[in-house]
Formats: C-alpha cells, structure tokens, sequence
C-alpha cells in the first residue's frame, strides 16, 4: 500500500486514490473548485514520487519541471510526498482598493498587486482568502486600468463567498495562478461580426473583451446579449447602454429568463464569418451554443468559457 506524506504528516492509502481527496481526507483542506483540471486551485507540489496524472497537459513544461501537479488529475499509485501551495509563499500580495454592490448579488472586487500582472481580457486568477481560494474571470482590461476588478456571484453561501461579503477596502488577499481561459478578442476579427452572449456574471470577461475589441477600433458589428437567472440582476446594464451610445456598431440587448428561448429562437446570424464568444453556467453556454450552431454558425467560431460551481 503506497504512503503519502507531507511535511511531517505521513500515511497509507488505498492504491489508485485520487490525491486531493487523499490530501483532504487526511485534514490539509486543499482548495478546488471545479475538479476538472480547469481552475488549478488544486496545484501541489510533487517532492519525491511521482503521481499517476491523468492531465498532463493542464500545466506548462515549466511548471511540471518544477513539480506542480493539479491534485484533483492525480491518483497515489507509489510512495508520495508533496508539498502543499502556500498562499503566504507562493502567492502574490494584493491590496483590496474598492468592494461596491453592483446588483443586490453581484460583488466588485478591485485589487492593486503588489507588483503589476501581464494578463489580457478573458483570463482568470485564483483569489485566496486565508488558505480559501476561489477562481475568478478577470473583468479589467490592462491597458486601461490600473487594478485588478472581479465580479463575484454571491447569490448563493460558499467559503470564499461568505468571506467576501464582510470584505472591506484595505483589505489584502493573495493571488494564485494566472489562467489564460478560453476568451479573448484577436484582431484578426476586426471586421468580422463580433457576439457576445453572457449569463450571470459570466458578463465579468466578456465585459473585458469588449472593452479590448473596442480599444482596437473593432470595425465589424458587434452584438451583446446579457441573460440572467433573476429579473433586476442585469449589473452592467448602464455603463453598456454608455457604450452603446458611444459607439454605433455596438448593439445591447438584456433578457430574463421567461423570453430568454424566444429570444434565442430569433438569433440569425448576420454572416458566416461571425465570431462568437459564449460564458456562464454549463446550462447557459450549452443553450447559447446550441441555438448559435443551429443558426450556421462553424463550431471552429465559437469560444466558450464555463463557470462551474464547486463539486
């Protein structure tokens, strides 16, 4: 039977066992969120042994060299020991600067790292509160500001959630991981028909995205649909209707659940050469993915982001 140790906590476990619930089983409380390999919040660091990865590909060679592993991919066939990620050690120190209500569910977090991050729009970060991490889509756009801004669903009770309620400005959290995410704008799309579908606060990088596409004088139509899961909850709904003002191939639109199919039901694209961009609730990006192939779009034209709720 292999043995797992860490630091100087050492024990059995059954042969094949995944490693996070191994780690956590044994008490050590890892972080994880999505258990896919998606978020990294699970990230160890392989000491002497080598798991059974089912993933291998989630890190970078770099990472892999140094001993990263995503726990929730690994299963213990061998002895194994490893060291756990440290906030306080490996993280970075970041310094809350603004925390507003933007909807009576939706929480902005702005925060200032202690050193700047290169990151672009559509890409997300591990938020840690104490030993309590959380992934969240960057909404902010590096080249316009000089914070890092999260929007946070906080509708319903979670670990990182109910700390993030009694947040307050001064306040400092460390940053994990840096993710590249599937969203982003390139500008090789300039002319073509740009959509942007969103549900909940799947609108935090594609809020982003657009912000990008219109900083470089994107030519092509551009469509944003924003669903939500209660009425009231369209968060962003003023500063869009600003853009939408401001730049005339913007278009907006909002729904809530009861005309959200009929409305879906209605989408045509305006051109085969339509790029579309797709982020929310499994549920969500499914019926917009859906609906978008039915109307023609190329599947090779479609980029979707999943926020998935702790498993």
């Amino acid at each position: 039977m292999p043995e797992l140790s860490v630091g100087p906590q050492r024990w059995p476990v059954a042969p094949g066992s995944n490693l996070l619930d191994a780690l956590n089983d044994a008490g050590l409380n890892v972080p994880y969120s999505c258990r896919a390999g998606s978020c990294h919040a699970c990230m160890v660091r392989c000491v002497a042994g080598e798991p059974l990865d089912s993933t291998p590909g989630a890190l970078t060679a770099a990472q892999r060299q140094a001993g990263w592993r995503l726990a929730c991919q690994c299963r213990v066939t061998d002895d194994l020991e490893v060291a756990l990620f440290d906030p306080r050690r490996d993280g970075l120190d970041a310094e809350l600067i603004a925390c507003d209500w933007l909807s009576a569910g939706v929480l902005r977090l702005r925060l200032r790292p202690e050193r700047p991050l290169r990151y672009h729009a559509g890409q997300h970060l591990l938020l840690y509160s104490g030993v309590v991490a959380r992934p969240y889509s960057i909404a902010s756009l590096p080249q316009q500001d000089d914070f890092l801004e999260f929007h946070l669903d906080c509708r319903r009770p979670g670990a990182f959630i109910d700390r993030a309620r009694s947040f307050q400005v001064g306040d400092h959290l460390r940053l994990g991981e840096l993710r590249g995410g599937a969203l982003h704008y390139d500008p090789d799309w300039q002319q073509r028909p740009l959509w942007l579908l969103a549900a909940g606060t799947g609108l935090a990088p594609l809020w982003g995205v657009l912000r990008e596409a219109l900083r470089q004088e994107h030519q092509g139509l551009i469509r944003l649909v924003h669903a939500v899961q209660e009425d009231g909850e369209y968060y962003l709904a003023e500063p869009l209707r600003a853009l939408a003002a401001q730049y005339p191939q913007l278009e907006v639109e909002f729904h809530a659940p009861a005309d959200l199919p009929s409305a879906l039901s209605r989408l045509r694209l305006p051109s085969r050469q339509t790029q579309a961009l797709v982020c929310g609730s499994p549920a969500s990006v499914e019926a917009f993915s859906r609906r978008l192939f039915l109307a023609g779009l190329p599947r090779s034209q479609l980029l979707s982001d999943v926020f998935t709720g702790r498993a």
